[in-house]
């Protein structure tokens, strides 16, 4: 090998993090688009999985399996589930949250009834995590941006999060009801303050990613993910799992009120 090869090899193991693969050390994320990762032509449209980054210490790496438009069937369906538990050490946290695809009965690939399917599946997701050694732990679905008369944050999903909650309750599983506590979020940023947190923007904001504008109630923006995020990280450190000694307390990646413009823990 020649020398010239040597000093940037040694560089990029001196900065990979000695423990970023000891068992125990990992998150992984099984769930749908409001989960997932984006690559930066999409910003500002984000994932809070990709947030999640920033709310752990350095010795921790994260493995977001999270894609768009999955649903419990559909990520069993396609492998994902298999190449998720092939990368589960004994110790890692196995986080699971599906809810919003699972409900599409119009698309037979996803359609996961709530009392059947969708519970027979987070049961196998339970089992095979625990099989591998592994900590699983169960996320009721995060919510859209709905809100009632009442300018309080509807439920959209309430029959997939009972399920969650239940089988959370009879197998004894940890449990982050994020349904509940993104709710409480909305509420407290109300109907027109909220928009800033999910894709509102006009074609006037000239964003590349959404030439002629874009109105989606599901997906974060960059603030959003962040917030959402930290929900969740607050979640985890309430389970006291040995995980949740590794999640930062404060975390100032998320008190940001403007958009950095990229997805950096800053």
């Amino acid at each position: 090998m020649k020398r010239s090869l040597l000093v940037p090899l040694a560089a990029l193991l001196l900065t990979t993090p000695a423990h970023a693969t000891r068992p125990g050390n990992t998150i992984l994320i099984a769930g749908d688009s409001t989960a997932a990762d984006y690559a930066p032509a999409r910003y500002p449209q984000t994932g809070w999985g990709t947030m999640l980054r920033c709310a752990v210490s350095p010795d921790v790496r994260i493995l977001n399996h999270a894609r768009g438009g999955r649903s419990t069937r559909s990520f069993l369906a396609e492998g994902r589930w298999d190449a998720l538990r092939a990368d589960i050490m004994p110790g890692d946290t196995v986080l699971i949250q599906f809810g919003h695809n699972d409900q599409t009965r119009a698309k037979p690939e996803r359609w996961a009834p709530a009392q059947t399917d969708y519970r027979d599946n987070l049961l196998r997701f339970i089992r095979d995590v625990r099989i591998a050694g592994g900590v699983p732990v169960l996320l009721t679905p995060v919510a859209r941006r709905n809100f009632g008369p009442d300018k309080r944050a509807i439920a959209d999903y309430p029959e997939w999060s009972a399920v969650v909650r239940d089988l959370a309750a009879k197998t004894a599983t940890p449990l982050i009801d994020l349904e509940a506590r993104s709710r409480a979020w909305l509420d407290r940023a109300g109907p027109d303050a909220s928009k800033s947190l999910y894709l509102h923007y006009s074609a006037q904001d000239s964003i590349p990613a959404f030439p002629k504008g874009v109105s989606d109630d599901t997906h974060f923006s960059e603030l959003g993910a962040r917030q959402v995020a930290d929900l969740v990280a607050d979640g985890l450190k309430s389970l006291a799992l040995p995980i949740s000694a590794k999640i930062a307390d404060p975390r100032p990646a998320f008190t940001r009120t403007t958009p950095l413009g990229r997805t950096d823990c800053q």
